[in-house]
């Protein structure tokens, strides 16, 4: 969507907040053995006293509250048994609807001791992330964040995940631009607009540059033994910095 008018904002902000409090208490309340099935339904529980509806499950009938993925899960992993252990990557990503107005939020988190690769790829994915805020302005090309973070990944050895990025949001969970950027373009010459509402959200791994869907029809994943991180704001672009709709310290 495009702003309209400052109850646009309004709104926006308030749905912002409310994911952003969402994902912290969720990264706050990890434990060893806690399935993630047990974590989802914390972050439901205080989406619930928002009274704002988990976004996944509202919009495409997703079976869970909010995504949980872990090491070789890139995005969208279905909330289950599996147990979170010291030394996995847990991304969490939460979004949600209140009033009409989305919001879609996200962090990875090395839990425990983790290999020193995770914990790289993590800085350098949050750095990729803060490249895209300073790029992500009013009269720039989708085709200047890609290279944002294609210079960060390759500089850390790290490879882009192609087929995941960014898209509109707003008065729904995916609007246009969709691919925010297109990675399938060689440059991505569509420019970002004054008042557009998008998420800028790169996937970095270890290696794999494409993640796939496995029998669930659902989940992301890239072969066992790769990690992918992922962190994600909703953004206002302006003609300068853009405005955060859903700060948080990861």
């Amino acid at each position: 969507m495009t702003i309209q008018s400052k109850q646009d904002i309004i709104a926006l902000k308030e749905i912002g907040r409310i994911v952003a409090h969402t994902l912290q208490v969720m990264l706050d309340a990890l434990e060893e053995g806690m399935t993630t099935l047990e974590l989802d339904q914390i972050g439901r529980k205080i989406l619930a006293s928002y009274a704002a509806r988990p976004a996944p499950e509202l919009v495409y009938g997703f079976p869970g509250a909010t995504c949980i993925s872990i090491n070789e899960q890139v995005a969208h992993a279905i909330p289950g048994k599996r147990k979170i252990r010291q030394g996995d990557l847990v991304n969490i990503d939460v979004s949600a609807e209140l009033n009409g107005y989305f919001a879609d939020t996200g962090a990875s988190i090395p839990f425990g001791p983790v290999a020193p690769v995770a914990k790289r790829l993590c800085a350098a994915t949050q750095e990729a992330l803060q490249q895209c805020l300073k790029v992500a302005r009013a009269g720039n090309t989708m085709a200047d964040l890609q290279k944002a973070i294609n210079c960060v990944a390759e500089r850390n050895r790290f490879s882009v995940i192609q087929n995941l990025a960014g898209h509109g949001i707003g008065h729904h969970l995916h609007e246009e631009p969709q691919h925010v950027p297109d990675n399938s373009r060689e440059k991505d010459r569509r420019r970002f607009q004054k008042g557009m509402v998008v998420t800028l959200e790169p996937f970095l791994s270890t290696g794999p540059r494409q993640a796939k869907e496995m029998a669930d029809g659902w989940t992301l994943v890239t072969p066992v033994g790769h990690f992918t991180a992922q962190y994600e704001h909703t953004i206002i672009v302006t003609e300068t910095e853009p405005i955060i709709l859903t700060a948080y310290s990861a």
